[in-house]
């Protein structure tokens, strides 16, 4: 990251692809919270996983498909949703759309090298 510690500019990170039609931009973080952007195309899959962070995310735009412990919902833009630590889950893009997602503790396996 560069600049300062407190701010970070949009120019100063870049787009990375993490699967077929997702791609994951890092924001501001420290050791306690981490929040990233991620966009998807139409039909763009964020597989079913889990870690032990918790997350919250927040539906920028598009609809998505998610499933959080076995319960699936349709969410839209204005939309949120918290997944516990450890729980499986997953999201099936049905538009292009964005999410920010939020993790406390932060994720070190997003961060570079």
């Amino acid at each position: 990251m560069r600049g300062s510690p407190n701010f970070l500019k949009d120019t100063d990170t870049e787009w990375i692809t993490v699967d077929p039609g997702v791609r994951r931009k890092l924001l501001t973080h420290d050791g306690a919270l981490m929040l990233v952007r991620v966009r998807f195309e139409k039909g763009g899959v964020g597989p079913v996983h889990s870690h032990p962070h918790i997350q919250s995310s927040f539906v920028v735009s598009g609809r998505f498909e998610m499933t959080i412990g076995g319960e699936t919902r349709i969410i839209a833009a204005g939309d949120s949703y918290i997944v516990p630590s450890g729980v499986p889950h997953g999201v099936v893009a049905l538009d292009a759309g964005e999410l920010l997602d939020a993790f406390t503790p932060a994720r070190a396996d997003f961060l570079p090298g």
